[in-house]
């Protein structure tokens, strides 16, 4: 990562929004027992030898709370999407009837809820080393530049205090991220 001393917190909150988008797509992707066509739009499909997001190749639509319809626009394509789908880590039979594919979504048990909820703990445990590997290179360039005379002893200590505050902020909001799912995958 190639960071500007000049413009350093900037580019450390860039790099930290996208750390915490990252978490919320990982989010869209754990099944909470409702449709939802974040939950398979991201699966790769072997498509003509080339590996193609579901999204890309067919309409994904859920036309009942707990329903998921796959239509793809080639329809030669429907063997692999199953397919794919069945190597999937969703959990979740799908059932082919020529045309389309429908994913009925089944109610989830307690275990299930619980394993998910660890699995959303797993993701916020990722984003949150992401964002201290981000600090610790934003302190580094903000230690190198004040080396280099670009920084005095007080603007190195007040850089140093703000790439804090900028991590603590990002920390809280995917604690909350994860509070808000835990919550969603507990509701039954």
């Amino acid at each position: 990562m190639q960071l500007d001393p000049n413009n350093l917190l900037e580019e450390l909150e860039e790099h930290m929004m996208k750390s915490e988008e990252s978490l919320v797509t990982n989010f869209h992707s754990i099944r909470t027992g409702k449709a939802s066509p974040s939950l398979v739009e991201g699966i790769m499909v072997e498509y003509y030898g080339t590996p193609t997001r579901l999204k890309e190749i067919a309409g994904i639509s859920a036309p009942e709370p707990r329903l998921l319809v796959i239509q793809p626009w080639d329809k030669t394509a429907l063997a692999a999407v199953e397919k794919a789908l069945l190597a999937s880590n969703i959990g979740i039979t799908p059932m082919n009837d020529g045309s389309h594919i429908k994913l009925p979504i089944p109610e989830l048990s307690q275990d299930r809820r619980l394993t998910l909820a660890k699995q959303a703990k797993g993701y916020v445990e990722e984003a949150k080393v992401a964002l201290r590997n981000i600090r610790r290179d934003g302190n580094e360039v903000a230690k190198k530049a004040q080396k280099d005379g670009l920084f005095t002893e007080d603007e190195l200590k007040r850089m140093l205090d703000e790439i804090q505050k900028l991590t603590d902020q990002y920390i809280t909001n995917l604690d909350k991220e994860l509070v808000n799912k835990e919550k969603e995958l507990m509701t039954v």
